[in-house]
């Protein structure tokens, strides 16, 4: 008789929210989003609940709409590098994701900085890899409108096969430092690297040594065929926006199937979702808390915001309590809001329109309730119990590894959460009760890499 198959591990990370609007910043229990008190505090209640990581987005460009500062989410958030290597002073266990985009960036010094926190945090670090909308984020840079949308991948890849090159130019024995002998470097080429492409020509010697974990753990964030391919050769993890169940467990299965393309095995990537939460006393009080927040998210205000991004309009006018405009959206790529993701992923914003349209007549829906249904909901809403159980469900069934947690509120969104849904998640033997090791790879679950070697360091070209 066979043995069962054991249960799988949940992961769990918590993503800082900002630069969106899915943080209600006006709430009476919101703080700064600037101040390191506020990050130290997130980071704290991560790490008691065991948290696998941090996750921290990158904001380059302050948002706006019509030429104005959109001013309805949070709008800019500190250097990245600065938060994290902060951070490393009050944590001893959580891994410190940033997401740095390979678009406006140089892979030396990127390579540099995931290097040097890697070492400060004692092998902690993580890279979220992503590409940016030149139009937006690119008038704050030399290469503004640089990069033609379908080669943004093929930087990333480059920019990210350079970084793993300057990784791997040094070797673990490396560093001597023998005092009697006055010997350092085993090696007087240490670091040496050269790399031509059609991105990038450099060469020279990198200036850190191999950090605990070899390189920095790799995420990956993009639900295109571009992005899918992308973190299935070469990412450790993906960031992905799939939440229920059925959306879930086709993206892993598709993901997941990639790998065998690359000589990967199943396990070495794994699939964490963004899901936003309510936690209650009962399943009844959370859903009326999840309302509650939906309309804090989209106030009237907001909606009109929304909506002039899919019509392309001004509707400064429109009234948010009434029904959707008669007059169709104006199509093109010159938008009202310039590189706003929620403007991009939308098909034919006719076809759309008519969509919302046709859900609004079936429901009885205002413009508001229209924009509170349509866009982002919490993921997952109910008791601590229901929760918990809600999320090992979708690990099991294979949705997901686990979630990247996105509390409404900051600092304290995750508290509830720490203190009421993790002890049941341990409970049901699904979830650590200490850390597996002292790395960020050690409690993924993911293996070290071993330098490239030597001939692969002086080619230098991406296969």
């Amino acid at each position: 008789m066979s043995s069962p198959t054991p249960r799988k591990q949940v992961h769990l990370a918590a993503h800082f929210p900002g630069v969106n609007n899915t943080t209600v910043w006006s709430d009476p229990a919101a703080g700064s989003h600037i101040e390191f008190e506020s990050f130290a505090h997130f980071a704290r209640t991560a790490e008691r609940a065991k948290f696998d990581f941090l996750f921290l987005a990158e904001g380059l460009r302050l948002r706006e709409q019509n030429g104005l500062i959109y001013d309805l989410d949070v709008v800019g958030r500190p250097d990245t590098f600065g938060i994290l290597a902060a951070l490393a002073s009050v944590t001893e266990h959580l891994g410190l994701t940033g997401t740095i985009n390979s678009t406006f960036n140089e892979p030396y010094e990127v390579a540099r900085q995931f290097a040097s926190l890697d070492h400060l945090t004692e092998g902690r670090a993580a890279w979220n890899v992503v590409t940016s909308w030149d139009e937006f984020t690119g008038e704050n840079f030399r290469r503004g409108g640089y990069l033609a949308k379908e080669d943004r991948y093929v930087r990333a890849k480059q920019f990210l096969q350079v970084a793993t090159e300057l990784w791997d130019s040094w070797n673990t024995d490396d560093v001597v430092a023998d005092k009697a002998t006055g010997q350092f470097l085993r090696r007087a080429d240490v670091g040496g690297f050269r790399h031509q492409d059609s991105q990038f020509d450099i060469a020279g010697q990198f200036s850190v040594p191999r950090s605990p974990q070899g390189r920095p753990v790799i995420f990956q964030a993009g639900d295109s065929e571009e992005g899918r391919e992308f973190a299935a050769s070469t990412a450790d993890a993906i960031f992905s926006r799939h939440s229920t169940l059925d959306d879930g467990q086709a993206f892993y299965k598709d993901v997941k199937s990639r790998l065998a393309t690359y000589g990967r095995g199943h396990d070495e990537l794994l699939i964490l979702p963004a899901a936003t939460f309510i936690v209650g006393d009962t399943d009844a009080d959370a859903a009326e808390l999840a309302h509650e927040v939906r309309l804090q998210q989209v106030s009237g205000q907001t909606a009109i915001k929304f909506l002039e991004q899919m019509w392309n309009r001004d509707l400064s006018d429109h009234d948010p309590d009434g029904p959707l405009p008669t007059i169709d959206p104006l199509p093109g790529e010159n938008t009202v809001a310039k590189g706003r993701a929620s403007v991009r992923i939308h098909r034919d914003p006719r076809d759309v329109a008519n969509e919302w349209r046709a859900l609004a007549e079936a429901k009885n829906l205002s413009t508001r309730e229209l924009i509170i249904e349509v866009t982002g909901r919490q993921a997952f809403i109910g008791s601590a119990r229901t929760v918990a159980e809600t999320i090992n469900e979708f690990v099991q069934a294979d949705a997901s590894d686990g979630f990247i947690l996105v509390p409404h509120v900051t600092p304290g969104g995750l508290d509830r959460f720490a203190d009421e849904v993790v002890p049941l998640l341990q409970e049901a033997g699904v979830y650590r009760t200490e850390y597996e090791g002292t790395t960020l790879r050690d409690n993924l679950g993911l293996a070290y890499p071993s330098p490239t070697s030597a001939e692969n360091r002086s080619a230098g070209v991406l296969a």
